[in-house]
C-alpha cells in the first residue's frame, strides 16, 4: 500500500450505509469497498439492498451484508446494528444517508406529510447516529459517522417548494455539530456532507422545467454525479480526518456561492 492509498484507506473497517440500495448510497458504498471497507447496507427496500450488497461483493471481493431496516423505527435500528455486528464481527463507521423529499407548497402540505419528511430525514438520521454511537461506546471502539445533509440546509431551493426537506436538512447540519461535541470525548467523530443537485433516481424524473432551472442556477451548469461525493465521505470516515469533527462539506458545483 503506497502513501496515497494509506491516506484514504478504509482497510480493515466495516461501514454501515443507510439508503444503500440505490443512488448515492450504493455508489459511495461501492467506492468505499474499493478502498478496503466491508459494507453493510440498511434500506427499506430489502430485496434491492440484498442485490446491491451482492453486486458490491462480486465487484470488489469485500464482505457485505444487507438488512431491511426502517430507520424511523428505533427498535429496528438497534436490532439491525446488533445483527450486523454479529454477522460482520464488528462495525466501525456509519454513512447515514437515507432520505426522502416531498415537493409541495407549505400552503398545501399536510401535517402527516411534513412529519414523514422530518421523521425520515432528521429523526431517522438521529436514531441511526445515536444508536451507532452507543454501540461503539459499549464496545470501547472509536469510529466515525458521516451524515447526509444537503445544500438545502444552507439555501432555499427554487422553483420547487419543499420547506419540509429544507428544514430537515438544516436540522441535520446542526445535529451533526451537536453530536460531534458530545461524542468527541469517546473518540467518535461526526461530520456531514451537503450535496447539491446530483443525478440520481430521485432527481432524473422530476419536472423538466425545474431541472433546466437548476442547471441555470448552478455555476457548473450540470448535475453532480454520485461518484463526486465519494472522496468527501471516504475522507471524513478515514484516519486522515482524525481531527475533523462537526464539519459539513458542501459539494454543490458552486450553487451556494452565488
Amino acid at each position: 500500500m503506497n502513501a496515497l492509498e494509506k491516506l484514504f484507506s478504509l482497510e480493515g473497517k466495516t461501514v454501515v450505509v443507510t439508503g444503500g440500495a440505490q443512488g448515492i448510497g450504493k455508489v459511495v458504498a461501492t467506492r468505499m469497498a474499493e478502498v478496503g471497507a466491508d459494507i453493510v447496507i440498511f434500506d427499506m427496500q430489502g430485496e434491492k439492498a440484498k442485490e446491491a450488497a451482492e453486486e458490491i461483493a462480486v465487484a470488489t471481493g469485500r464482505k457485505t451484508a444487507s438488512y431491511c431496516v426502517d430507520v424511523t423505527n428505533p427498535t429496528q435500528v438497534k436490532e439491525a446494528i446488533e445483527k450486523a455486528d454479529a454477522e460482520m464481527n464488528g462495525l466501525d463507521h456509519l454513512f447515514n444517508n437515507a432520505g426522502i423529499v416531498i415537493h409541495k407548497s407549505a400552503y398545501d402540505v399536510a401535517p402527516e406529510e411534513w412529519a414523514k419528511v422530518i421523521n425520515v430525514n432528521l429523526n431517522g438520521e438521529y436514531y441511526m447516529a445515536s444508536e451507532f454511537a452507543r454501540y461503539l461506546k459499549s464496545k470501547g471502539k472509536k469510529g466515525a459517522i458521516c451524515n447526509t445533509a444537503s445544500m438545502s440546509g444552507h439555501i432555499v431551493n427554487w422553483p420547487q417548494e419543499q420547506a419540509s426537506y429544507n428544514a430537515s436538512k438544516a436540522a441535520v447540519i446542526q445535529m451533526t455539530k451537536s453530536l460531534a461535541v458530545e461524542y468527541c470525548k469517546d473518540g467518535i467523530r461526526v461530520n456531514c456532507i451537503s450535496p447539491g443537485y446530483m443525478y440520481t433516481e430521485l432527481t432524473c424524473h422530476v419536472n423538466p422545467d425545474w431541472q433546466d432551472r437548476w442547471m441555470d442556477l448552478t455555476p457548473y451548469g450540470r448535475y453532480g454525479k454520485p461518484e463526486e461525493l465519494c472522496g468527501a465521505v471516504i475522507y471524513l470516515l478515514s484516519e486522515s480526518a482524525s481531527f475533523t469533527s462537526g464539519t459539513d462539506i458542501v459539494v454543490d458545483g458552486c450553487f451556494t456561492c452565488v
